[in-house]
C-alpha cells in the first residue's frame, strides 16, 4: 500500500491505539510493524485469529502476559561465558509466568481446539519451566536485590556479617556512651565510610582516639575515625562482603546456564508470546470500537452496513450504509459542505485498510469488503506556498500520480474531483477521470459539487448517484448517505435562512440555466418524495412492531392461562385420586374386620362384607376411569353417570335408576317407579345405592354389638407359643381399635423373656398400634408389655 493513502486515511492513528493495547515490548513492535496485506487466504487468517481473541477476552476476560523482551543476544552473552543480569532472569521469569497463566487460561481441550483453533495452537506451542521459573522468582526479589534463600552458602555469609556488624555496633556504642569519650565525640551515632564502621569525633580529639581516619566533614571540624577496637571486624565483614559477592555471580552464572539449556524453547515462548500479545491487542481494540469480522471477497465488492468511522465519537456518529461493486463500479456522492462526504470516503479507506490488516471493522455483522492491491487517496487541501502550487495544482499533482501508478485491482477515492479551477472546465477533467477509471473496472468514489457529474452518473452504466442529507430548516447535516440519488448544494436555500434579500435570490436564479433549474427542481421533488416514503416506512415499521409486541404479549397470555388450567386440572385430578384411594383403604380395612367378625357372627356377615367389597371396587374403577383421575380416556369414555347408577332427577327430589347410555346430547333415560323420562347428566346426582346402604348399616350394628360385650383390657398369653400368641394377639387389638379402647395389657411372664420378644416385634409391624412399653412395677413389670392403640 502507498503511504500516502495510509497517512491521508489515518491508518497510523489506529496502529498507535493498537500499539496501547500491547503490554510487552516486541508485542509493540509487532504492532507498530503492521501494514495492510493483499493475500486473500493469509487476511482470512489474521481476521479469524482477531475474532477468536474477541471470544475469548468476552468469555474469560484478558489473559496475564507479562514484560517480554528479545533473548537473543543475552544468550549469546551467556554461551560465551557470561551471566545475565538481574533484570533479565526476572524478565525470563517473567516470560515463563507469562506461558504457565496463558496455559491456566487456555487449556488444551477438544472443546478449545474446536472453537479456537488459531489461538490454541499457538498456546500448545508453548513449553511450561515452573522449576527454573520458581527458582528465579525465589533468589531474585527485585533488579537490586537477591534473596537470602538463592543459597546456603549465601544465608551463611549474610548471618555472618549481620553477626559482625552487630558486634561492632555494640563496640562502637559503648565508646560513645563511655565517659573518657564523650567530650572527643562531636556527636553520639555511629556511621558508615568507605563501607566501614565509624564514629564522628571532634577534629582537634582525633589524636587522642588510636584508629583510622577515613574522612572528614565538609567545614573539617568532624573526623570520621575507626577504633583500632573493631578494625579487624571491620576487615572481616569486608572478606564476607566479597565472598557475599562472589556467591551473588556463581548464582546468577548457575541460573544463566539453566536458561541457556533450554534457550530454544524460551526463544519459541519469547515469539509466540509476543504474537499472542498482539492477537490480544487487536481483540482489545475491536471491543473498543464494537468491531465484527467482514465477509472478505475478491471480486471488488463493497457493502458495508452501519459502519462508523473508528476515530470519531461513537456515541455521535451517524453509521452509514455504503455498498458498490455488484451493480456498479464508481459511485459520486453530492451534498453540501460538512455534510459527511469526506467522513464517507475516509471510512471506506480507513476500514478497508483495517479489513487487509486482519483487524475487525466497527460495522454490522455481515458486512462485505473487497481485498485491493492498492488503494489510492486524494482528500484534502495539500496546496503548498513554498512550491507555488494552488488547491487545484495540488489535487491534479496527486490525480496526475495515482492515474501513473494505477493497479488492475485498486480503490480509488477522490474528493471534490475537479475542484479549484473553472467549473466547466473542472467537472469536464472529472468526467473524463471517471471514465477512465470504469473503463479500466477501478472501483471507485469520488465526491464533488458539480451538476454535470451528477447528469454523467445518471445517464453512465456502471456509475450511480449518492448523496448526504442536509437539514435546511436547522441548517445542519443529518450525516446520512442514500444511494440512488444526488444530493443537492442547497445555496439558494441555506442563504435563504441566513437572511439573504430574497430579490437577490430570485436574481440568482434567473442567472443559472433553465435546464440546471429544472435539474435541480426536480431533485427537489425527488428529496422530499424520498423523504416521505422514509417516513411512511418508519411509521409502517412502528406499527408492525407495536402489532409483534402485542401478538407476543396474548400469545403470553394464552399460554400463561393454558398452564394455569392445566395446572388447576391437575391438581384437582391428584386430590380427587388420594381422597378415592383413602376410602378404597379405608372400605378394605372395614371389610377386612368384617370377614373376622364372621368367626363369631352370622355366617351372612361374611356374605355381605364379600359383596360389599366387589360392589365398592367396580363403582371406584368407574368413577376413577370415567374421572380421568387415573390416566387419559377417549371422549366418549368420559361419563359421570351409567347404566345401574341410582340418581336423584334436580328440581323434582325424586330418585331413580339409569336405564340408558348418555346420547350426544348427554341425556340419558331415567326409571322413576313406572315413569320413565329423559334427563340432562347434569341435572342428575349420583345417591348411595341400596346395597351401599345395607353394608353400612351391617357394619355399625357389628360394631355396636362388640361394644355391648364386655371386652376385658388385658390378655393373658403365659402358655402359648408364639404363633398361638400372635394370632390371639391380632384378633384382640381388633376388637380393642373397633370398640375404641386406647391401652391394652398383654401379659406374657418373665420365663426366658423368647414370648416377650416375639410379642414385641410383632407389635412392631401391627398399624394399629401406636406405641408400646415394658410395664412398671405395679403393673407387673417385665412380665407385662403395655399397648397404646392408635
Amino acid at each position: 500500500m502507498n503511504n500516502k493513502a495510509i497517512k491521508i486515511l489515518e491508518y497510523n492513528t489506529i496502529i498507535n491505539k493498537l500499539v496501547n493495547y500491547t503490554k510487552s515490548n516486541l508485542g509493540k513492535k509487532i504492532s507498530k510493524k503492521l501494514e495492510p496485506i493483499s493475500d486473500f487466504e493469509e487476511i482470512e487468517e489474521k481476521l479469524k485469529e482477531t475474532e477468536e481473541a474477541t471470544s475469548l477476552i468476552f468469555a474469560f476476560g484478558n489473559p496475564s502476559i507479562y514484560e517480554i523482551n528479545d533473548f537473543i543476544l543475552p544468550l549469546k552473552h551467556v554461551e560465551k561465558g557470561g551471566s545475565l543480569g538481574t533484570r533479565e532472569l526476572l524478565d525470563a521469569s517473567a516470560l515463563l509466568r507469562s506461558v504457565n497463566e496463558i496455559k491456566r487460561y487456555l487449556p488444551n481441550t477438544i472443546e478449545n481446539e474446536n472453537k479456537y483453533p488459531i489461538v490454541s495452537a499457538i498456546v500448545s506451542s508453548l513449553t511450561e519451566y515452573n522449576n527454573i521459573e520458581k527458582e528465579i522468582s525465589n533468589a531474585i526479589i527485585s533488579e537490586n536485590e537477591i534473596s537470602d534463600n538463592a543459597s546456603s552458602e549465601l544465608k551463611r555469609i549474610r548471618r555472618e556479617i549481620l553477626n559482625k556488624s552487630n558486634s561492632i555496633r555494640e563496640k562502637l556504642n559503648s565508646i560513645l556512651k563511655s565517659q573518657n569519650s564523650q567530650n572527643l565525640l562531636q556527636d553520639s551515632f555511629v556511621t558508615i565510610r568507605d563501607g566501614r564502621y565509624v564514629i564522628p569525633v571532634k577534629s582537634e580529639n582525633r589524636n587522642l582516639i588510636k584508629g583510622i581516619v577515613h574522612d572528614q566533614s565538609s567545614s573539617g571540624a568532624t573526623s570520621f575515625i575507626e577504633p583500632m577496637a573493631v578494625v579487624e571486624i571491620n576487615n572481616d565483614i569486608r572478606i564476607l562482603e566479597a565472598k557475599e559477592e562472589e556467591e551473588i555471580k556463581k548464582i546468577l552464572r548457575e541460573l544463566s546456564l539453566k536458561l541457556f539449556e533450554i534457550k530454544d524453547d524460551l526463544i519459541i515462548n519469547q515469539k509466540y508470546l509476543s504474537r499472542l500479545d498482539f492477537i490480544f491487542a487487536k481483540g482489545n481494540l475491536a471491543i473498543e470500537y464494537n468491531c465484527s469480522r467482514p465477509i472478505i471477497n475478491k471480486k471488488g465488492i463493497v457493502d458495508l452496513k452501519k459502519a462508523r468511522h473508528p476515530l470519531l465519537d461513537k456515541n455521535k456518529v451517524v453509521p452509514i450504509d455504503i455498498n458498490f461493486g455488484r451493480d456498479y463500479n464508481t459511485l459520486v456522492i453530492t451534498g453540501p459542505n460538512t455534510g459527511g462526504k469526506t467522513v464517507t470516503l475516509k471510512t471506506v479507506g480507513l476500514l478497508t485498510l483495517m479489513a487487509q490488516s486482519g483487524l475487525l471493522i466497527p460495522c454490522k455483522e455481515n458486512s462485505e469488503i473487497a481485498v485491493f492491491d492498492e488503494i489510492y487517496a486524494d482528500i484534502g487541501d495539500e496546496q503548498s506556498i513554498e512550491q507555488s502550487l494552488s488547491t487545484f495544482s495540488s489535487h491534479m499533482t496527486n490525480i496526475v500520480e495515482i492515474m501513473n501508478n494505477l493497479k488492475y485491482n485498486s480503490l480509488v477515492l477522490f474528493d471534490e474531483l475537479g475542484a479549484g479551477t473553472d467549473p466547466t472546465e473542472g467537472a469536464a477533467l472529472a468526467i473524463a477521470i471517471l471514465e477512465k477509471l470504469l473503463h479500466k473496472n477501478i472501483r471507485t468514489i469520488a465526491t464533488t459539487h458539480y451538476s454535470q457529474l451528477k447528469l454523467f452518473a445518471l445517464n453512465t452504466e456502471g456509475v450511480k448517484n449518492g448523496s448526504v442529507e442536509f437539514d435546511v430548516n436547522t441548517l445542519s447535516p443529518t450525516y446520512r448517505l442514500t444511494i440512488g440519488l444526488p444530493g443537492k448544494s442547497n445555496a439558494f436555500e441555506i442563504s435563504k435562512r441566513l437572511g439573504l434579500s430574497e430579490s437577490i435570490i430570485n436574481e440568482a436564479r434567473k442567472l443559472i440555466s433553465e435546464e440546471n433549474q429544472n435539474f435541480e427542481d426536480i431533485l427537489s421533488k425527488i428529496e422530499y418524495d424520498r423523504r416521505e416514503i422514509e417516513e411512511s416506512k418508519e411509521r409502517q415499521r412502528k406499527l408492525e412492531e407495536e402489532v409483534t409486541l402485542l401478538k407476543t404479549k396474548l400469545n403470553e397470555e394464552i399460554d400463561k392461562t393454558k398452564l394455569s388450567r392445566t395446572k388447576i386440572i391437575d391438581d384437582a385430578k391428584e386430590k380427587a385420586y388420594s381422597i378415592i384411594q383413602e376410602a378404597k383403604d379405608s372400605s378394605s380395612e372395614l371389610i377386612k374386620k368384617l370377614k373376622y367378625l364372621q368367626s363369631s357372627s352370622e355366617e351372612n356377615i361374611a356374605h355381605q362384607a364379600t359383596k360389599i367389597e366387589q360392589n365398592f371396587n367396580k363403582k371406584l374403577k368407574k368413577n376413577i376411569s370415567n374421572k380421568g383421575l387415573l390416566g387419559t380416556v377417549d371422549k366418549e369414555e368420559k361419563r359421570d353417570i351409567t347404566i345401574g347408577d341410582e340418581v336423584e332427577v334436580l328440581g323434582m327430589n325424586d330418585v331413580g335408576q339409569v336405564i340408558s347410555k348418555p346420547n350426544r346430547k348427554g341425556e340419558v333415560q331415567v326409571q322413576i317407579g313406572i315413569i320413565k323420562l329423559n334427563a340432562n347428566v347434569n341435572n342428575l346426582k349420583l345417591v348411595e345405592s341400596t346395597d351401599e346402604k345395607k353394608a353400612k348399616t351391617n357394619i355399625k350394628n357389628i360394631i355396636k354389638s362388640k361394644a355391648n360385650k364386655n371386652i376385658s383390657s388385658e390378655l393373658d398369653l403365659r402358655g402359648y407359643n408364639i404363633e398361638e400368641a400372635i394370632y390371639e394377639i391380632e384378633k384382640f387389638i381388633d376388637d380393642a381399635y373397633i370398640v375404641g379402647i386406647k391401652e391394652i395389657r398383654l401379659i406374657h411372664g418373665k420365663g426366658t423373656g423368647v414370648l416377650r420378644q416375639g410379642v414385641q416385634n410383632y407389635l412392631k409391624k401391627n398399624k394399629y398400634v401406636k406405641s408400646y412399653r415394658i410395664g412398671s412395677y405395679s403393673e407387673g413389670g417385665t412380665g407385662v408389655t403395655v399397648v397404646e392403640i392408635k
